[in-house]
């Protein structure tokens, strides 16, 4: 499917939705093209590549998802390829990512997803009855996307959050199986959106005071917070994989000192059996004991044996203490 917004200067309109056979290019410098394809067919891929002239590796990378997030230079458009998180619940992975690719032209933006996006849907429905957007040129345009999707990333990091101090409380009740299952799926989480926003950090931060792409000088402090966001995320993955592994470190020991303080019960029970096997296997051998037809001897000897026992079970209680 595609999705077609022309921001024309001198009117100050947004045209929507139009054939791509009626569109002119290369359009007036002032006036600025974003098109949306999505859920689309190799066919349509090929024909948005033809009319803008993309080069067959760019377009190869948005049919094969896969690819890191990078940004390629080919001449006079940019070439994007980022990370979306989807988040949801009733899914075994509730945390993924999906891919978005964007051509960024002097007067253009182009972006590719086989999945619709939400953020993406959101700026659509503004551009409908707004210029806002598409009024400051392409790099603005370029960082409303990925700044909408950035901020996608914060209340996954919350649900991260709230899942590790739920796993602090249910260490203590729950079967070692489930916990260390939860923990390897947030360690798995945490690892997929430091594998996606790492790259893409480095993408949007400059190098010696210089960024990567041509930004008007207005837009600049929008790109600054853009990379402020990317900052904190990275920050917060890096916090959260230390409070997983030391809670995960902490569980292990929870579990380690639960099967010392089981071996230590059954080495006590064992090393009082074993007097008392003793005694009553040399005494079972028909050896001779006085006054052995009477009751009493029999009541003695279970006495001592008891008294015996109980004596034992104080003198290892008092050791372990």
């Amino acid at each position: 499917m595609i999705k077609i917004h022309y921001y024309n200067s001198s009117s100050k309109t947004v045209q929507h939705d139009f054939n791509m056979i009626d569109l002119q290019l290369p359009i007036h410098n002032e006036d600025l093209l974003w098109v949306d394809l999505y859920a689309y067919s190799y066919n349509e891929l090929n024909n948005i590549a033809d009319v803008f002239g993309f080069h067959p590796l760019a377009v190869e990378d948005c049919l094969h998802e896969g690819s890191r997030p990078k940004m390629d230079s080919y001449g006079d458009y940019k070439f994007f390829v980022l990370h979306a998180p989807i988040y949801n619940e009733k899914s075994n992975n509730e945390i993924t990512t999906v891919e978005l690719n964007i051509f960024m032209g002097p007067n253009y933006i182009v972006t590719v997803h086989k999945q619709k996006l939400q953020w993406l849907g959101k700026m659509e429905n503004v551009c409908v009855n707004s210029p806002r957007y598409l009024e400051k040129g392409t790099d603005f345009l370029l960082h409303t996307i990925i700044d909408g999707i950035t901020d996608e990333y914060f209340p996954v990091l919350e649900r991260i959050r709230a899942r590790i101090d739920e796993l602090e409380e249910e260490i203590y009740d729950y079967q070692p199986k489930v916990v260390t299952e939860e923990f390897l799926a947030l360690k798995r989480t945490i690892i997929l959106i430091r594998q996606a926003i790492m790259p893409q950090r480095r993408i949007f931060s400059t190098i010696n005071g210089q960024w990567k792409f041509d930004i008007q000088e207005e837009n600049i402090p929008f790109y600054k917070d853009l990379n402020d966001h990317l900052e904190r995320i990275v920050d917060s993955t890096e916090t959260y994989r230390d409070l997983v592994n030391s809670t995960l470190d902490t569980y292990f020991s929870i579990i380690s000192g639960k099967s010392i303080e089981k071996l230590n019960l059954l080495t006590v029970i064992s090393t009082i059996m074993l007097p008392l096997s003793v005694i009553t296997s040399f005494f079972g051998m028909n050896v001779p004991l006085p006054y052995q037809d009477t009751p009493y001897t029999t009541i003695a000897i279970s006495a001592f044996l008891v008294i015996f026992t109980w004596g034992m079970w104080i003198y290892f209680k008092k050791m372990i203490a």
